[in-house]
């Protein structure tokens, strides 16, 4: 009685088992070509770990700082010069039911300079701010050195420096001994802002009080920035009525801006970026495919008389076929696996350089591992294929 014969079939366990000793036996190799794809994922993890991790540290802030600050300033008149607030504006502002708080500072018209010494043309890019005494409350700023302004203070010769204005001084401590020459006159160095994200105006700024400002360097009261605090519920509502109360007569010459706004489009601008950024990791893991596709060509090439081997024991096309692509997968894998772990290292050391906290989605992990053996199935395509074309016959006499 003729038995019809059944090819035999290779378990899971049997197609790794087999498709693993095929790299073992060609590590340097193997290495190579898995650096290529570890390249491309950890690029792609690290991009996206930064990225995510700045937007974790801007939500942190903003939660510190708040969303709710608002600032007022002038724009241009009808002729498209300078516009003024009135005098009474930040009265006026004060008075919209929500508000919480208002502070403001005004311009002056003075330069500020380390030294005597120091041609006048050289101003810094520093300007010179009157500043009401509740300024540091309401735009939740805090001192590195020093002391804020108080009432005694403003009216006497003190200045109190923003963090960019500091360094660009050489001045790192304040004192009595410490002073700045601002308009021709002398300011003994009361303190030094910590770097203020709602308000990098004042990062550049010095600081006085408005009686010494008018007194000593002639100024006229007027506010240029009225920053004020409302209801977080009530911000828009308050934003949509600012104008028209600081000048009842030109709202049209008043700007108002919500400066968590702009710290929200310049993440939405890093993000673009980190877009741009994880492209180019795509690309560097095609380029890592390609070199996984070109190992495994060459694999069946000089593994010729072990397919034909093989074959003659028995082993199906198919056999073959999948212990290619077994192997150019565990490839792909492995190259895939020390990616994400470079990636989520250099994540966390970057983060921890900024102070940030570390965060990696974990889809961005699962993504890279899937797009690894989606890399590794499609370029152990063709050697596969042509693996298993191979007739025993064709193979064992291969030199």
């Amino acid at each position: 009685m003729n038995e019809k014969l059944v090819p035999a079939r290779l378990g899971l366990r049997d197609i790794l088992r087999v498709g693993g000793a095929g790299l073992r036996t060609r590590p340097t190799r193997v290495v190579l070509s898995a650096l290529g794809i570890a390249i491309g994922i950890a690029a792609m993890i690290a991009v996206v770990g930064i990225s995510t991790s700045g937007r974790a540290e801007l939500d942190r802030q903003l939660d510190r700082l708040g969303t709710d600050l608002l600032t007022v300033s002038p724009g241009d008149d009808l002729f498209g010069g300078d516009a003024v607030l009135p005098e009474e504006a930040t009265e006026m502002i004060a008075r919209i039911g929500p508000v919480t708080a208002v502070s403001a500072i005004g311009t002056v018209d003075a330069k500020v300079y380390r030294s005597d010494l120091i041609p006048e043309q050289a101003s810094g890019g520093i300007r010179t701010s009157a500043a009401d005494l509740d300024l540091l409350e309401t735009i939740g700023a805090t001192m590195d050195e020093g002391r804020w302004l108080n009432a005694a203070t403003a009216r006497y010769p003190v200045v109190v420096l923003g963090a960019t204005t500091a360094r660009l001084l050489g001045i790192e401590q304040a004192g009595a001994d410490i002073q700045v020459r601002i308009g021709g006159e002398w300011f003994t160095v009361g303190g030094i802002l910590n770097p203020i994200a709602l308000a990098p105006e004042l990062d550049t700024s010095a600081l006085i009080g408005k009686e010494i400002a008018a007194q000593l360097l002639g100024f006229d009261g007027h506010a240029t920035t009225v920053y004020t605090r409302s209801d977080e519920s009530s911000v828009t509502d308050v934003q949509a009525v600012l104008a028209a109360t600081a000048n009842p007569e030109a709202p049209n010459e008043v700007q108002v801006s919500r400066p968590s706004d702009a710290l929200a489009a310049s993440a939405a601008a890093d993000q673009a970026f980190t877009g741009l950024l994880v492209g180019l990791g795509a690309v560097a893991l095609l380029v890592g495919g390609v070199g996984v596709a070109n190992t495994m060509v060459i694999s069946v090439i000089e593994r010729r008389a072990e397919i034909g081997l093989r074959r003659a024991l028995g082993a199906t096309r198919g056999h073959i076929r999948a212990q290619f692509l077994t192997e150019s997968s565990l490839l792909a894998l492995v190259g895939g696996a020390a990616g994400v772990v470079i990636g989520v290292a250099a994540t966390t050391g970057y983060a921890l350089l900024q102070t940030w906290p570390t965060f990696v989605p974990w889809w961005a992990s699962a993504g890279g591992l899937a797009a690894t053996v989606l890399v590794g199935i499609v370029a152990g395509l063709y050697p596969a294929a042509r693996a298993a074309r191979l007739s025993p016959t064709e193979a064992l006499a291969a030199p």
